[in-house]
């Protein structure tokens, strides 16, 4: 088994008679499920349906005080702070930013259990392995009592890649890019029959008109030098997307799936920085891929 501490990662936590039904009624998933030792991936969105956080949210068992435990980019923990405090109004909850004191282990390549912390299963993939929020000098101890190996933060990016899972600010713009765009329908972040929470119409729309035309998608190419994060993918003289994060001979692309369908048809080759790149369609996803015109049964 492999763990890392990622630094990148920090921690919300929301208490109070009224924590559960208001964070049901902001974000995506469904919190009214959620039980201790279980975890939901959603996103607190804007009016228009864009995805402003995206975040894991763990409950923590009654014998260890109770409340949820929101594992969330670290620099954007202060503003889903304030965007939760602006909602709060009469809400019984208090909301604290924990990110000085609590961190994220990530987990992954095998089984394990820790008593260190407050440990979940990653509700997006199981290949992604476990979670654990905790105090940031207590990673090692936790890392030895699930038998794993600690790794630096870039094995589990590598990981993270090579599954084909995208991550914000690396792959998708925040306060840019719609939950389908992010794949966060694919990967359990959205419960389409949960009923209201901010931006529910335009994401309901989406899903049920087919218009995500942009997705997060996984890129190969032959040998280990990796196109530059950032560079635009071209399709003859046309961008259809542009390269996030990279790792060996993969990446992750925000791409154009309509563009990209017609250049296949057209014959064109698909190149980032002269680079010839091939679109991979992951096992978890089940969205139209180019060659692919159909989207798997749900």
């Amino acid at each position: 088994m492999k763990a890392a501490h990622l630094p990148d990662r920090g921690a919300v936590k929301v208490t109070g008679n009224d924590a559960r039904q208001f964070l049901h009624g902001l974000v995506s998933a469904d919190m009214l499920a959620l039980a201790p030792g279980a975890a939901r991936f959603c996103a607190l969105l804007s009016p228009q349906g864009k995805i402003i956080v995206d975040f894991l949210v763990a409950e923590a068992p009654a014998t260890d005080g109770g409340g949820f435990f929101l594992d969330v980019p670290r620099t954007l923990a202060p503003v889903l702070v304030q965007k939760l405090n602006l909602y709060k109004l009469r809400a019984r909850v208090l909301i604290e930013e924990m990110s000085e004191t609590l961190g994220i282990l990530a987990a992954w390549d095998g089984h394990g259990a820790t008593t260190r912390g407050l440990a979940y299963a990653d509700p997006r993939l199981p290949a992604l392995g476990l979670r654990v929020i905790l105090p940031p000098h207590l990673a090692a101890t936790a890392a030895a009592e699930l038998g794993a190996v600690l790794l630096d933060a870039s094995a589990y990016e590598a990981h993270r890649i090579t599954l084909g899972v995208p991550q914000g600010g690396v792959d998708f713009v925040y306060g840019e890019t719609f939950p389908h765009e992010a794949d966060m329908d694919q990967l359990d972040g959205v419960d389409f029959g949960k009923g209201c929470y901010v931006g529910q119409e335009v994401v309901s729309r989406m899903e049920h008109r087919g218009l995500a035309r942009t997705r997060a998608v996984q890129v190969r190419w032959d040998g280990t030098a990796a196109p530059k994060a950032g560079a635009a993918i071209m399709a003859g003289e046309r961008q259809i997307g542009r390269l996030g994060s990279t790792v060996a001979d993969s990446g992750i692309a925000l791409l154009r799936l309509d563009r990209a369908s017609e250049a296949a048809a057209r014959g064109e080759p698909v190149l980032v920085d002269g680079i010839a790149v091939r679109l991979v369609k992951p096992d978890w996803a089940r969205f139209a891929f180019p060659g692919d015109p159909k989207a798997a049964a749900e």
